[in-house]
């Protein structure tokens, strides 16, 4: 029982103990292809900090065959060694006290090649007309322990030394460079020079068969490209980024890059889009390689952006490593944010930071839930920190860390930044470290500024009133579900008054503050009198205010009637920045979804933007559409087919002006914006946008190298397709899915996965859902389909995702994967009822890994079941939508 009890005591527990601390990893592993196996040896150098019988480490869903530990004084077998893959960790009992020093630790073992996309896999590739099995590791969160044991935390930082013994045609990739290989028959082992010290979740292995490009940046980092036998050309781009930014980031943070060399490699099946692992970044193959005839040019952005995410990991995250998961934000967050400064450096006319906001709209929907969580999040079982992989700790973080910059001014945030790196490489920080050494290069009190941005969940909707020359700001918590709670930030204001030349700014560090702005508008009375036919009502509607310039700030703004009547007619009369556009329209969004405003005041001032023709503000424009839509079935079904006209005519202007087919020389967002206007129509049912989209499409069919159908409209002729096929004519499906599996073009059968589910018909809905059970689709690729379900479809897709839960739950695992099941399919539903019911399914099935997005996905269908009833009493509203539809 004495034995027992001391084993108890390492269970349930967050943390690892720290009375043994590894310092150098020897890892060898023999993957066998054949049976989807592998075996190892890892030797593990120890520090051993005080007396103990016990070493504690981490261990999943491995069989441990031998292990030993030697130190100076002799060699110790443990009489016990205890497996709880419920805990994941494994318990080394020994007989004899092992004392404080240093010693080293043998373990021997053995697993399996999953096929859950975790740990150390297999996946497949086609050698000539045969598939054949490769082995890929992807470790972040924590599943390193499923490779090889090991203290799977990132503060455990260590040296590794990997070796692999594996078939002679095959290539071995790891995060250093090679050592040395010895040739055994049809064996060969690779032997990998030592690496510096990381966190466990960032060792990497890769064996496949590859096509391999490199080259070198200025001082003297080897940078390759593996990719697909004979698809190395479209590596080239990415070769070209991951050189440039390596050279940026050198510069930027005033510390050259760690390692002799750095790899980009991909892989036929990945769970997330990439992963940066040191020296060794591995991508999901659409993520990293650019087709010249079949990507568009939002794959060649999303390219750019995800290739400078991850470079810049290398320092932020890699060199540089949060203390514990907690922190994540400070990998993603920053790494989020400078992927958008090295795209703009790089691709300056793409206005990158004017398509930023599309990143700060979803961190602010997201945060507005009452499930939400702080950007620093108390992590107490390491397998749920998969579900802080998201919009917070990406979107809001980075948004933050933008305001904050816009804050201190660009200078002073980067010398903070080279600092920070500097003071903490190949160390582990939390997030006041980084505050710490903002504060004392800036001489502002950033820790006691941000901790109220990344301490507490959620953030405020400042309300904004005018009482003669006296702007009021009163600040409180924005929920979507309308609940009123307290809550004060420390709030960057910035605002101006009738002109960009005429701006203010202060810190509102209380929850309400009186400005007063008699001096700014002297100045326009000024300028209004400089004319004396200027009357006083004029000069009036000349007072417009607007709140958050060019939509820095992290907070939603609501206006007083008078001030939003004055913004409105500014918006009409083209004053405003489109950033400031795209924030007016985002905050009337979620101001009308939380029931402050109606939706009749959202449709109207939706209808100013009819003439828009800036990408961010019509992309934004369109989601607000989709936002409406979703609720419309519910709350006016007899005029659905007219909101879908009223959207229709918003659009319509925007589409002829572009056409279908791209022109010589116009710049990036026409191109982006061309793509998404006619998805959107053909979505929307708009019969001559189908018809012509069709007319294309059969065009492709018989010709793939058509002009007729451009990349960039190919979404739209797939939507239009699946729109007009129904249970009784599936020919639209048929020829979608036939298109798909004949061709090998992986951006093909990306943009092909993301329209199949578009059908209004339930029913094909469900064909087309009952596919990721099978095989026919790669289990990374399921994002995809699920992202496209049609609104009609959204019933059916609950009801199918409850019937197949076990089955999903076996073939997808616990991981990243599931989680896509259960945020894209559950907020489908509008219903109270539904939310019940789905709340009541799953309380016997809950696990950590699913357990805060289902509850964001129900908060998500109460939310809008509470729009709908308040939308309900809007009885005006058909009137209204035919008047706004017949409006030209």
């Amino acid at each position: 029982m004495e034995k027992k009890y001391n084993i108890d005591e390492y269970k349930g527990q967050t943390r690892l103990p720290n009375f043994a601390i590894p310092k150098k990893y020897e890892l060898h592993l023999l993957p066998d292809f054949s049976a989807c196996t592998f075996s190892g040896t890892v030797q593990i150098t120890l520090s051993i900090k005080e007396n103990t019988k016990f070493i504690v480490l981490n261990s999943l869903e491995l069989v441990i065959q031998n292990t030993w530990f030697t130190n100076s004084y002799g060699k110790y077998t443990p009489c016990d060694v205890v497996v709880d893959d419920k805990d994941e960790i494994l318990v080394l009992v020994f007989d004899e006290t092992l004392g404080v020093g240093e010693g080293v630790l043998v373990i021997e073992f053995s697993g399996i090649l999953n096929e859950h996309l975790t740990g150390f896999y297999t996946c497949t590739y086609v050698d000539g007309e045969l598939k054949k099995n490769m082995a890929v590791t992807q470790f972040e969160a924590v599943d390193a322990r499923r490779c090889f044991p090991c203290w799977d935390e990132p503060a455990l930082k260590a040296s590794f030394k990997v070796t692999l013994t594996v078939p002679s045609e095959l290539t071995a990739l790891s995060n250093m460079p090679v050592e040395s290989e010895k040739l055994d028959g049809e064996l060969k082992t690779v032997y990998f020079e030592e690496s510096p010290i990381m966190s466990t979740y960032l060792v990497a292995t890769v064996v496949g068969l590859f096509d391999h490009i490199e080259d070198t940046t200025t001082t003297g980092v080897k940078v390759g490209v593996y990719c697909a036998v004979g698809k190395s050309d479209q590596g080239k781009f990415a070769l070209d980024l991951a050189l440039k930014s390596l050279e940026i980031y050198t510069k930027y943070f005033s510390v050259p890059y760690p390692l002799p060399k750095l790899d980009l490699v991909a892989v036929p099946e990945f769970s997330a889009g990439a992963m940066e692992n040191y020296g060794l970044i591995v991508y999901r193959e659409n993520e990293l390689l650019y087709h010249d005839l079949y990507s568009t040019p939002a794959k060649k952005q999303r390219i750019t952006i995800v290739t400078a995410h991850e470079v810049a990991h290398q320092w932020f995250g890699n060199l540089v490593t949060m203390e514990w998961w907690t922190h994540l934000w400070l990998n993603e967050g920053f790494a989020t944010w400078i992927s958008y400064m090295v795209t703009h450096t790089l691709y300056p006319e793409w206005n990158i930071w004017s398509q930023f906001l599309l990143e700060t709209a979803d961190g602010l929907q997201m945060d507005a839930l009452e499930k939400s969580h702080p950007i620093e999040v108390e992590i107490h079982h390491a397998r749920s920190v998969i579900e802080v992989f998201d919009a917070v700790s990406y979107e809001k973080g980075s948004s933050v860390i933008r305001m904050l910059q816009g804050y201190l001014g660009d200078v002073t945030f980067q010398k903070s930044l080279s600092t920070y790196i500097g003071k903490y490489q190949a160390k582990n920080a939390r997030t006041e470290d980084l505050w710490n050494v903002l504060s004392e290069v800036s001489g502002e009190p950033v820790n006691l500024m941000m901790n109220t941005w990344t301490k507490s969940t959620g953030y405020p909707v400042i309300y904004v009133q005018l009482t003669d020359n006296i702007l009021e700001f009163q600040q409180s918590r924005f929920l979507l579900s309308g609940l009123r709670v307290d809550g004060k930030w420390i709030v960057p204001i910035t605002f101006c008054i009738g002109s960009y030349e005429r701006q203010k700014k202060f810190l509102l560090e209380k929850s309400d503050e009186r400005v007063d702005i008699s001096e700014l508008i002297q100045y326009i009375g000024d300028d209004e009198n400089s004319n004396e036919n200027k009357h006083e009502e004029d000069s009036q509607e000349n007072l417009w205010i607007k709140v958050n310039v060019d939509q820095s700030g992290f907070y939603r703004v609501n206006y007083e009637d008078k001030l939003a009547v004055r913004l409105r007619k500014a918006l009409q009369n083209n004053y405003l920045l489109p950033t400031d556009k795209f924030g007016i329209l985002d905050d009337g969004n979620a101001l009308c979804q939380a029931c402050e405003q109606s939706l009749s005041s959202l449709l109207m001032l939706m209808d100013v933007y009819r003439k828009d023709l800036d990408y961010v503000i019509v992309s934004r424009l369109i989601d607000v559409c989709y936002e409406v839509l979703k609720i419309s079935t519910d709350v006016i079904p007899d005029s659905v087919k007219e909101l879908k006209q009223y959207f229709i005519s918003l659009l319509i202007y925007s589409a002829e002006r572009l056409g279908w087919d791209s022109i010589s020389g116009e710049d990036h967002s026409s191109s982006l914006l061309r793509g998404e206007i006619f998805q959107a129509l053909a979505t929307f049912d708009h019969d001559k946008t189908q018809q012509e989209a069709i007319r294309r499409f059969q065009t492709l069919l018989n010709d793939r190298n058509t002009s007729l159908l451009s990349t960039n409209t190919r979404k739209a002729a797939y939507v239009a397709v699946m729109r007009r096929t129904t249970g009784e004519s599936k020919t639209g499906l048929e020829s979608l899915l036939s298109f798909y599996k004949s061709t090998d073009v992986l951006q093909e059968r990306e943009r092909i996965l993301r329209c199949i589910a578009s059908s209004a018909d339930p029913n094909v809905v469900l064909e087309v859902l009952n596919l990721l059970l099978s095989d026919e689709i790669p289990d990374p690729d399921i994002i995809f389909v699920l992202r496209g379900i049609s609104l009609e479809g959204g019933g059916i897709a609950v009801k199918w995702l409850k019937d197949n839960w076990e089955r999903i739950l076996t073939k997808y695992g616990a991981g990243l994967l599931l989680t896509n099941f259960i945020s894209l399919i559950v907020p489908l539903v509008n219903s109270n009822d539904e939310a019940d019911d789905i709340e009541s399914f799953f309380a016997s099935r809950a696990n950590p890994s699913i357990i805060m997005n289902l509850n964001l996905s129900i908060e998500k269908i109460r939310i809008k079941a509470r729009w709908i009833q308040s939308v309900k009493q809007e009885h005006s509203l058909p009137d209204l939508i035919k008047q706004l539809t017949q409006k030209k």
